[in-house]
């Protein structure tokens, strides 16, 4: 297939873009707007491949995006662009509801015209995948079911608000319209590459620098946390045998609780960078006022993916964690300049916030 992925240059879309072009035959067209989160660099392995392509374009630009399919013709679309920090949603939710909402309605409507259009086998075999997050979910307690696909929607931020919206969008252009989508949402990725200002890469670079490392309340808030490359097998996985109409939780199998994450990273960091000023890294934790309405626990019950799909996460947590920090470690030259860039603009007085 060719593939259309939106968000291509964020996290987890150039996590998703990498493994289509080393382990499939599939094409790829990478559609990003190259907002803050997104980067360039985490795609040089695959920039120069015969199968992969690049269109820098906002999903809000309904010509722009009309323009693109016309012109590359893909098979299927696997939608991950978004706004997706809970912080900044906090701080200024527009921006969440105009690209979250505004956005996927104005590329569900250029997929379906776009769709319509196709013909024989083409039409067919053509597929959107809608990618979202567990956060839709709200909040569960510390013995509350894990989430499945039958939970109902109780979205308690800006954030997982845009999301749920969008999810519900999807849907609807495919119950109402035919359009062949199928969804899917996932609990907390991390890995190489991430943006250094979600939980993990913002401590490893706090570490490093001997800074604070700010957990909120007490720490004790519990996420499902799932390796970004099994995610993107998982959602390979969908695209390529989902049943249309349905969705699809992808967790990792790994409940941990915020502090639990941020002392067994500072252990890490003990044994990975052992001359350290700031050994033992755990007397750098500080605990922080928490943010509002935060969700207690997250949790992700995978049962259908794996017996339908056959998929199931093939890395650990703790081996996962130790990839992810020897990369950081690894590769300076990549984050860096992200976090010099961000310190400036923080200084330029642009009211962005961590």
């Amino acid at each position: 297939m060719k593939i259309l992925v939106t968000g291509g240059a964020g996290f987890i879309g150039s996590a998703v873009v990498r493994h289509l072009i080393a382990n499939t035959r599939h094409s790829v067209v990478n559609l990003d707007a190259l907002t803050y989160a997104a980067n360039l660099d985490s795609l040089k392995a695959v920039a120069k491949h015969e199968r992969y392509a690049f269109e820098q374009a906002d999903i809000r630009d309904s010509a722009a995006i009309r323009s693109i399919l016309d012109k590359h013709q893909p098979d299927a679309i696997m939608h991950l662009a978004a706004e997706s920090h809970v912080d900044r949603s906090i701080d200024g939710p527009a921006e969440f509801i105009d690209t979250n909402i505004t956005g996927t309605y104005r590329l569900l409507e250029e997929a379906l015209d776009y769709w319509r259009a196709l013909t024989g086998e083409k039409k067919a075999c053509f597929r959107f995948h809608h990618v979202s997050t567990d956060e839709v979910f709200g909040s569960l307690g510390p013995n509350d079911p894990a989430f499945t696909e039958n939970t109902p929607y109780r979205p308690r931020s800006p954030y997982s608000a845009s999301k749920a919206a969008s999810d519900h969008l999807a849907l609807a252009w495919h119950h109402t319209y035919g359009l062949p989508v199928v969804l899917s949402n996932c609990s907390n990725n991390y890995g190489p590459f991430q943006f250094p200002e979600k939980l993990i890469p913002l401590m490893i670079v706090r570490a490093l620098a001997g800074q604070p490392l700010p957990v909120y309340g007490k720490g004790e808030n519990v996420r499902d946390w799932l390796f970004v490359d099994d995610h993107a097998s998982a959602l390979i996985s969908i695209l390529e045998k989902g049943r249309l109409g349905e969705s699809y939780l992808v967790g990792g199998k790994s409940e941990k609780r915020n502090i639990d994450v941020v002392e067994t990273l500072c252990r890490l960091m003990d044994e990975l960078v052992p001359n350290s000023p700031y050994k033992p890294h755990a007397r750098l934790i500080s605990y922080v006022a928490d943010r509002p309405g935060h969700d207690h626990r997250y949790a992700i019950d995978a049962t259908k993916l794996q017996n339908e799909l056959g998929w199931q996460p093939s890395v650990s947590f703790e081996q996962g964690l130790r990839n992810t920090v020897v990369w950081y470690l690894d590769n300076r030259g990549w984050w860096e300049p992200l976090v010099e860039k961000h310190k400036a603009t923080q200084r330029a007085g642009t009211g962005e916030k961590r």
